[in-house]
């Protein structure tokens, strides 16, 4: 009878740690929607967001290329979360895989316009519903609980280290990625400004909507 008990309740522990259904939907939409939010400010042709310009001044500076050097950004990246106590999960590799498969087919299907030549208010206006598009698609799959992905990973280890509020600690890490991306040669525009000013507020407004907490 104890050897049956046993059994139940490393099968019932089994299941507990395994991502439900729900989960799983709910981190696959939010990546999708954070992919969209990536389109956006693509087409709006207003500039590259912080992170981009990052991607871009390694690649420009080494032999990697821009997802390479993206790749290689988020390793060392989770490598830091890690010894900021913040532990990657499904949601951290799904991030860092599904994402840029998303944007790829976005950007193949042509379903976002490419707003080159168009008047700066239209371009303006789609690349801020990118960035409140990132928002949205990083509360959700946070809230899903598989983990952040890396830069939100490192957003919410220096949140809850710091206890400062979302908004200014995504802020502050964007334009820190910023700076350092303009000085190793990455494209800086008008939408670079609007992503590392705006992000911050965005993904704090996303949190408050779809009720995520942050501190544990």
């Amino acid at each position: 009878m104890a050897g049956v008990r046993n059994a139940d309740t490393l099968e019932a522990r089994r299941a507990q740690s395994l991502p439900q259904l729900s989960q799983l939907g709910l981190l696959v939409v939010g990546l999708f929607v954070f992919a969209l939010g990536i389109v956006l400010t693509l087409r709006s042709r207003m500039g590259l967001g912080p992170w981009d310009v990052l991607h871009e001044g390694l690649s420009l500076r080494s032999p990697l290329s821009f997802g390479q050097a993206a790749i290689l950004i988020g390793a060392l990246i989770i490598l830091l979360n890690v010894l900021l106590g913040e532990r990657p999960g499904v949601g951290t590799l799904a991030n860092m895989v599904l994402i840029g498969l998303v944007t790829d087919l976005i950007l193949w299907t042509r379903a976002v316009p490419d707003l080159t030549g168009f008047p700066i208010f239209a371009r303006l206006i789609m690349d801020v519903t990118g960035v409140a598009f990132v928002g949205m698609g990083s509360a959700l799959y946070i809230k899903a609980g598989l983990g952040a992905g890396p830069r939100d990973g490192l957003m919410l280890a220096l949140t809850r280290r710091s206890g400062w509020r979302v908004g200014p600690v995504r802020t502050g890490i964007e334009l820190c990625a910023l700076l350092l991306g303009w000085l190793l040669g990455g494209t800086v525009g008008v939408g670079t400004a609007v992503f590392a000013f705006g992000i911050g507020p965005a993904v704090e407004v996303a949190f408050r909507l779809f009720r995520v907490r942050p501190h544990r």
